[in-house]
Formats: C-alpha cells, structure tokens, sequence
C-alpha cells in the first residue's frame, strides 16, 4: 500500500522559510492529485494548497497566498509546500494528503505530519 510521509519541518523564526517535502511511496501506483493541509490543535484541519495531477494549483488559504507555494516532482513522487516570509500564526502541523490509483483502486492517504512552529 501507498505510504505518505512529510519532512521538511522545524522551528523558525518569523520572516524565516521552510521547504516542506511530501514523499509518495509504495508498489506500483499513481500520484493523482494532492494537497497540503494544517491544523492547530482544538481546531479543525483546514486545506492550505492543493496541486492538480496535471500540476495546476489552487492556494484556499488568504492568510498564505502571496508566501506559500505548492509544487511537485511526479518522477519523485513528491509534493512541496514552499513556505516563505512565515508568520507566528503560521505555527501547526502541516500534513500532506495523496490522491492515488493503485491499479483498480482509487483512494486518499494522509501522512502522519510535521511540526512547524514560528517564533515572534
């Protein structure tokens, strides 16, 4: 089965950046689609970037555009999360999540996340 695991993350301080890496892997499959997301904890998961199969992106998140940047590498199987000029209200566990096709069957897999905590 696919697995998903996120890297990249870490403590900065404010107007710092961070590179975020999410890695696809497992037997034979499709990276189809997929995005990255954030929570903080007591509130809800919210989508911070997703990127097309084809490599087209959408940032749902006002309070990034301008500083985030969603990218991937399909001979890598890897999506980046570019974080730019980060703020402390920046500061969650940022985690990836695949749409993959694994011969007949379609399906999501979330990584387990990575901590990203931005100093003032």
């Amino acid at each position: 089965q696919v697995q998903v695991v996120e890297s990249g993350g870490g403590l900065v301080q404010a107007g710092g950046s961070l590179r975020l890496s999410c890695v696809a892997s497992g037997s034979t499959f499709r990276l189809n689609a997929a995005g990255w997301y954030r929570q903080v904890p007591g509130n809800l998961r919210e989508s911070v970037a997703m990127i097309s199969t084809e490599g087209s992106t959408n940032v749902f998140l006002d309070s990034v555009k301008g500083r985030f940047t969603i990218s991937r590498d399909n001979a890598k199987n890897t999506v980046y999360l570019q974080m730019n000029n980060l703020r402390p209200e920046d500061t969650a566990v940022y985690y990836c999540n695949v749409d993959v096709t694994e011969g007949r069957l379609r399906r999501t897999v979330w990584g387990r996340g990575t901590q990203v905590t931005v100093s003032s």
